[in-house]
């Protein structure tokens, strides 16, 4: 026991732990901010974007890759963008065409004459007195020329309201009649005249300007033959009064111009007859401008829709006063009855004393 003992070898003592590393300081965030701060100064001075890789490789911006895009950092804040408007017949973004020039787009240019309520000059609006940081880009569809067309005389103005000076009454008054026929030249004008050419009677045709411009040997007879001419549209579109300002002149101007030319040289037409009396202010205005005084009637025996001679007769007999005007036609349709009825017309009113005279002016 002892002898195993003394042989056994003492146990090994316990070693001290090891005492741990020290913790190394990180490195002062002022190195890595110097770092920073010196890429991009590089890269402001070769046009290269900041670092933004884990190498610290310098990358070119998007922009310098693609010539001509912007990018929303490339653009100075505070200025508005160029646009372009879109060309004439194309659509836009919202898929409606480009929207009509305002007032203050066109500085300086006066309204459309013809344009009721206008005065002819266009305020600028505060938007176009400050100038913008950018000019914007116009394509020609969007401002049109306000140079009128060379030779082109500008209609006359409107004048809204209500007629006033339509004439009713012969020039001489007294125990006078004045005759006027609507609608021709037409089928029946030449036996009118031969019946107004027996009883010595001077009469005023109300001629439709495309029945003149169809039928010039007519209208050449009735200036011929010491009668008038009056202007009773190109179309005789009704209600005449409810047309608008540049259709009216239209057909007063153009059917002015038709008889003239139709009658020849020398041809005057001194009145307008309004189709179905459709008078008003515009519609006056226009046909004094042109030199003729507006025309209208006193007896009316609506012959035009043919209720049969005798109806005629009787109701001419029973309006008629002294100084009246007569409206029958001599043209837009069969007018026999007219004829038929004129024939005891004519020598009823030379015996009622009764002389022939022309509308007043």
């Amino acid at each position: 026991m002892h002898r195993n003992a003394a042989r056994r070898r003492p146990a090994h003592p316990i070693r001290p732990a090891r005492p741990a590393r020290p913790v190394r300081p990180a490195r002062p965030a002022a190195g890595r901010g110097r770092l920073v701060a010196g890429c991009i100064a590089v890269a402001a001075v070769l046009g290269l974007s900041a670092c933004g890789t884990a190498s610290g490789a310098l990358k070119p911006t998007t922009a310098a890759a693609t010539p001509g895009s912007a990018s929303p950092q490339q653009q100075p804040t505070g200025t508005a963008a160029s646009t372009t408007a879109p060309a004439t017949g194309s659509d836009g973004a919202t898929g409606s065409g480009p929207a009509a020039p305002s007032a203050a787009a066109k500085p300086g240019a006066s309204s459309a004459p013809g344009t009721p309520g206008t005065s002819g000059t266009s305020s600028t609006s505060s938007a176009q007195a400050q100038p913008s940081a950018t000019a914007r880009t116009t394509s020609p569809a969007a401002t049109p020329a306000t140079t009128p067309a060379t030779g082109t005389p500008a209609p006359p103005p409107s004048h809204p309201g209500t007629a006033t000076k339509v004439i009713g009454s012969t020039a001489s008054g007294g125990r006078t009649v004045a005759l006027t026929f609507d609608d021709g030249p037409g089928p029946a004008t030449g036996q009118i005249l031969d019946l107004l050419a027996q009883y010595h009677v001077k009469a005023t045709f109300c001629e439709i300007g495309q029945n003149a411009a169809a039928n010039p040997a007519l209208v050449k007879r009735v200036v011929a033959e010491g009668h008038r001419l009056c202007d009773h549209s190109v179309h005789h579109p009704q209600p005449f009064e409810k047309l608008s300002h540049d259709k009216a002149v239209y057909e007063i101007g153009a059917a002015h111009d038709m008889i003239v030319k139709a009658g020849g040289p020398g041809t005057e037409v001194s009145w307008f007859r309004a189709p179905g009396g459709g008078f008003d202010a515009d519609n006056e205005h226009i046909a004094a401008g042109l030199g003729m005084s507006s025309l209208g009637w006193s007896v009316d025996p609506r012959d035009w829709a043919r209720p049969g001679v005798p109806a005629i007769v009787s109701t001419v007999q029973q309006q008629l006063k002294p100084g009246g005007v007569i409206l029958m036609h001599d043209g837009g349709g069969d007018r026999s009855q007219t004829v038929a009825a004129l024939k005891q017309l004519l020598p009823w009113l030379v015996a009622q004393g009764y002389t022939f005279d022309l509308p007043a002016a």
